[in-house]
Formats: C-alpha cells, structure tokens, sequence
C-alpha cells in the first residue's frame, strides 16, 4: 500500500520538476541564435566562430553525458544520488542563462563572451538534466507504471517547452516585443525563465522518492562507461536509430522553421507563435494517451503507423511552400503539414525514450549490473550530438542562402531601436523592407531543408528499428521474468 501511494505522489511531482526547465531548454537551445542573428551584427568569419563554438560545445556536452551519468552512480548522500546534482546544476544553470541574455558586447569580444557561455552552459545543464532523467528507471521497473512517468514527464517537458515556443517569439519579435525591441525582451525572458525553473524543479527535490537500494559507491571510471555501453548492443542500436530521429525531427523547430516564416511572411512573432502552438498540439494527446495506446498497439506497428502520418505531412509543407503564394491560406496549410508530420515524429521520441530506458534491464539480464544513470546519459547524449549536427546544418544554410545578409540589417534597426535612435514604428517599417526583399530561392532553401531531410532521416530510423531492435514487449517482458527469478532464487 505504501509502494502504491508513493507511486501516486512520483507521478505527480516527478513530471512537474521539469517544467520549468524545459523552458529554460528552448531558450538557450532554440532561440540563442535567434538571439545573436537579431541582436548583433556579425561578419561571416564571426558567425562561423559562433556556429564552430555552438557545434563544439554540444559535442562536448554530449560526451560529458556519459561523465556525468558516471559520477551521478558513484553519489551517496543522505539525499540519495540524483537530488544534490539537481539543485547543483539548476543554480549554476540559472546564472550562466541570465548571463548570456544580457550583455552589450559586440562583435569579437562578444564572440569570446559567448564560447565561454556556452561552455558553461553544457556543464551547468548535464548536472541537472542526468540526474532528472536518470531518475526513471529508480523510480519502477514495471512497464506499464515507467510508460506512465516517461509520457507524464515528457507531457510536462512539451508544457514547458511549448509555452516558451509560444511566448518568446510572441513577445521579443514584432510590435509585440517587450520594452520595444529584441534585446531587452530577452534580457526579461531570461530572468523570468531563471526564476520558474527553480521553482518547478522543487516539485521533484522535495516531493519524489525514488528508490535508493544501493549500497557500494563505484569508482568513476572511463573504463566502465564504454563497457557499459559498448557491451550493451541494444543501447548502441537505439543510440544509432535515436540519432537520426533527433536530427530529422530538430531541422523546423532548431531554428529554420521560425527562420523561414519570417522571410515569407514577415517580421511577426505572433506567427511564429501560431505556427509552434498549434504544430505542437497533436503532441498533447500523445503525451496524456501514449501509456493507453502502447499497452493496445506494440510499438513496431505503432511507429509504422506514425511514419505515414508524418510523411503526410511533409508532403503537404512541401505542395503549399512550393505551389502555393505567400498568403494566410499558404500559412494555414503549411501549420497543418507540420502538425502531422510533428504528429509522427513526437510519437517516436516516446518510443525511443521507452526503448533506451528498457535497455537498463537488458544490461541487468547481459551483466547483472543496471548501471541506470550511465545508460539513461545517452537520451541527452544524443539529443545534444543531434543539436550539434542540426546547428551546423542549419548556420550552413543561413550563410549558403545568405541570411546573415538581412539578420545584420535587422540587428541594426533593433539595436537603434533599443538606443532611442529611431522609434519602434520605424524599426518594423524598415525591417518589413528588409524581408520584402529577400528573393526567392532563399525561402525555397530554407523550406526544402525544413521538408526533405527530416521526411528522410525518419524513414531510415524507423528501417533500423524495425531490424535491429529485438527489445519488444514480449521480450521485455521475458527478461524482467528472468531477472525477478534470479533474484528470488538468491
């Protein structure tokens, strides 16, 4: 009885802690470029430096994962081996996020400023994001009740990450920008951001209690991190398939999609807005409904379901970018093509989310060891070697397309803007100048990147699973009977 209602109260305060966070997330990941572009003006060389620091910092942050995830199993305090790492890694990522949205500097000396930022960012962000998530699997090794905390987590994340989809473009771009321009609506953002994730994230430190049956402190040890995962072949297929997905599924959101709306249709957070709310909504009923639909529907047949939606859906961005003028219809019909294919593609990060987690009892079964914190590391590992890849590809494309062309111009009007030298009406006067003459092969760039690559990079993901990942649900099923019959029989 006491196990149940334990679990009850970790469903609620588990998936609130992260909010919050996930707020924090969008901002630094998905908006600092938006944030540089529209507040700087920058040269090709420093905008490479920039795109070489962003790239290089999420490598490393991704090959921290595993570190971290390293140090987090050898934690023994009385408050267990995840919480400490939490607090830890909230402050310190709470004051580098303040940092980076307000500062004046510019050009080099900015550049210089922002790699250490960024820096900082990547080892104050894996402190808390591990431990959240390695939380998991301590939290219950029934499938049905982990499906329910990762659906509930991930809805939360989607809250989070949705409402500063939905609010940061509507309120630092456009005639709807706090204090006038984008410069100090960021600065703002930032600090209100720094103070909710916090606060959410007490939810998880003081209201779970997740299970703490350990005893030995291992050493940290590079030697056990690649055995762990280079032995574990499930986690290493799922890692490869997981990949792809990520950067298929980061190309719209990880900055060309707001990028390309406002080349079409003009300088207009409010759009970019609407275009994130309601591309995000289907993933809503994912989030509340997945524990439902996966115990009715395996996960195999369910992907291949999800894979024609989404294809869908890319088809239909496409026919309306390519066919139709730059309307509100076109708008329209361009929002519903990406709630589709987002439909798809958001159904599968739970069912990679599921199947990384599943591969610690796999590790159990092959090496008697669960090492969970170790295994949960690879979600953020690879999201972030995803993030670095879409980064990479997407600052490509801005400077093969010549976007840096029109953000500098931008970056200008807004910075006038916020000295007082010109009003907020003359800045987005001349900045809808600046968009009406961006031609047309630069949108049609921007939107075959937005459309062909992630239709792609998802049906290759989803030929490899099908393959090579043997943990399905009955197979699962199979090992936990295993293990539990190991463990009585001791």
């Amino acid at each position: 009885m006491d196990e149940l209602k334990n679990r009850k109260k970790n469903l609620i305060m588990f998936p609130l802690g992260t909010v919050g966070r996930d707020m924090m997330y969008y901002l630094f990941t998905s908006c600092i470029i938006t944030f540089v572009l529209f507040t700087r003006r920058l040269t090709g060389a420093q905008f490479a430096a920039i795109t070489a620091i962003v790239v290089a910092a999420r490598i490393f942050d991704a090959l921290n994962d595993p570190i971290m995830g390293n140090i987090i199993e050898r934690t023994r305090t009385r408050w267990g081996k995840f919480k400490p790492w939490l607090v830890i890694g909230i402050v310190a990522s709470c004051i580098v996020v303040y940092l980076a949205f307000n500062t004046d500097l510019q050009g080099w000396s900015f550049v210089w400023f922002f790699g250490i930022i960024y820096f900082l960012y990547s080892i104050a962000y894996t402190m808390h994001d591990i431990s959240y998530w390695g939380m998991v699997p301590s939290l219950s090794s029934d499938a049905d009740a982990r499906n329910m905390f990762t659906s509930r987590a991930t809805l939360c994340a989607g809250i989070g990450g949705t409402l500063a989809s939905v609010l940061i473009p509507m309120f630092t771009v456009g005639e709807n920008a706090i204090g006038g321009s984008a410069k100090t609506a960021y600065g703002i953002i930032a600090l209100t951001v720094c103070i909710i994730a916090p606060l959410f994230l007490c939810f998880t430190i003081f209201g779970v209690r997740e299970n703490r049956n350990y005893t030995d402190a291992p050493p940290i040890s590079f030697k056990k991190i690649i055995s762990t995962i280079g032995g574990n072949k499930q986690l290493l297929w799922i890692s490869v398939i997981f990949l792809l997905q990520q950067i298929g599924n980061g190309f719209i959101i990880g900055g060309i999609g707001s990028t390309y709306i406002y080349f079409d249709f003009g300088y207009d957070g409010g759009l970019v807005s609407l275009f994130s709310i309601i591309g995000m909504l289907p993933t809503a009923f994912l989030m509340i409904f997945y524990p439902t639909i996966s115990r009715k529907v395996n996960r195999k047949p369910l992907m291949k379901q999800m894979l024609i939606i989404s294809l869908v859906g890319y088809a239909i961005l496409l026919a309306a970018g390519l066919f139709l003028p730059s309307t509100m219809l076109k708008f329209w019909v361009i929002v519903v093509g990406y709630m589709l294919s987002n439909f798809g593609q958001y159904c599968y990060y739970l069912v990679m989310m599921i199947s990384i987690m599943n591969t610690v009892e796999y590790n159990e079964h092959t090496t008697g060891e669960r090492d969970e914190a170790i295994i949960a590391s690879m979600r953020p590992f690879i999201t972030k070697m995803s993030s670095a890849l879409i980064v990479l590809v997407t600052n490509a494309s801005y400077l093969i397309f010549g976007v840096t062309k029109y953000t500098n111009q931008i970056s200008d009007f807004e910075n006038n803007c916020q000295m007082g030298i010109i009003s907020e009406a003359e800045k987005l006067d001349a900045i809808s100048g600046i968009i009406g003459s961006v031609n047309g092969g630069q949108v049609l760039g921007l939107l075959l990147c937005m459309a062909i690559l992630p239709c792609a990079l998802m049906v290759i993901s989803y030929l490899l699973y099908k393959k090579h990942y043997i943990l399905d649900e009955d197979e699962y099923a199979r090992i936990c009977k295993e293990i539990e019959a190991k463990k009585a029989a001791v």
